[in-house]
């Protein structure tokens, strides 16, 4: 073969050399979805880095500029008047209402899956009218039932209004996350119990307990992040009371302060330990059921 009829170097042939734009755009479409979640990731922590670098801020009266480094507001972040107090009372209301939301939601997901009963079709769209109604029409509603209807009783807005509020939007969640896990055991399991004598409650906590527990976890969990986070409802429903999202709001009228977001991160850091350590349990048993 001469030279003049040779063929011409192709994609599969040793002797090809893409140019230089066509190994970039190989290498982009190899790596775009790892690029994409570098890029989303550090876009959803970028609010997290702010709060962090400003909580070490030497700021006067406001902590809008960057001023200086201190660790002053570290060593007592209690030191803006409320901040603490705040804190706590959104804890408070975050306990409270997780218990009493996952004790109920587990047991109307329990119901709602493994019985039947007259309206079970319509309390499963039911369950999901509180998750899509607009918090601001949840709250402005709830304010006229506490206002009308719970001062006739000597309840008034506050704490306790809070509580009941935030139980009726954590409800639905926790419904929902056990549900899902409830709908993937095996039902096998706990007739294999009740074939070997063990009555329904020793069934339930023996065997169908521990297999659903991941899931209460998962919804106690987004419950309590749910109700310490909210403030939209909390607002309409709260009266003199503040919780710590009401009171960073007020606060950043005038910037807010160091202490709040040391506050605030030290919150996003336990939350983030509490997911590691629930993936480091959750495999621990994996490995050992394996084995």
């Amino acid at each position: 073969m001469t030279p003049s009829t040779r063929p011409a170097a192709g994609p599969s042939s040793p002797a090809y050399r893409p140019s230089a734009a066509k190994r970039a755009q190989l290498w982009l479409g190899r790596h775009f979805a790892m690029l994409a979640a570098v890029l989303v990731l550090l876009y959803l922590f970028l609010p997290v880095a702010y709060t962090f670098a400003f909580s070490f801020n030497d700021h006067g009266k406001t902590n809008i500029v960057w001023q200086g480094f201190t660790l002053e507001h570290w060593r007592d972040p209690c030191g803006v008047p409320g901040a603490c107090e705040s804190l706590v009372t959104s804890l408070q209301v975050g306990a409270i209402s997780t218990v009493v939301a996952t004790v109920l939601g587990t047991l109307m997901a329990l119901a709602m899956v493994r019985y039947r009963f007259r309206g079970r079709a319509a309390s499963n769209v039911l369950i999901f009218v509180p998750m899509a109604t607009p918090e601001i029409v949840m709250g402005a509603a709830l304010l006229t039932i506490f206002v009308q209807g719970f001062a006739d009783v000597g309840i008034h807005l506050g704490f306790a209004t809070i509580v009941f509020a935030h139980i009726m939007f954590c409800l639905s969640f926790v419904v929902v996350t056990v549900k899902a896990r409830i709908q993937s055991l095996d039902p096998r399991i706990e007739e294999a119990a009740q074939d070997l004598y063990a009555g329904p409650v020793q069934t339930f906590w023996k065997i169908t307990f521990p297999l659903i527990l991941p899931g209460v976890l998962g919804a106690a969990m987004l419950a309590f992040s749910l109700s310490f986070d909210d403030f939209i409802i909390t607002n309409f429903v709260s009266g003199n009371e503040s919780t710590f999202p009401k009171f960073v709001y007020v606060a950043s009228r005038r910037g807010i302060p160091a202490e709040a977001n040391v506050i605030g991160f030290s919150m996003f850091v336990l939350a983030v330990l509490l997911v590691i350590g629930a993936q480091v349990v959750g495999s621990v048993r994996a490995s050992r059921s394996r084995d």
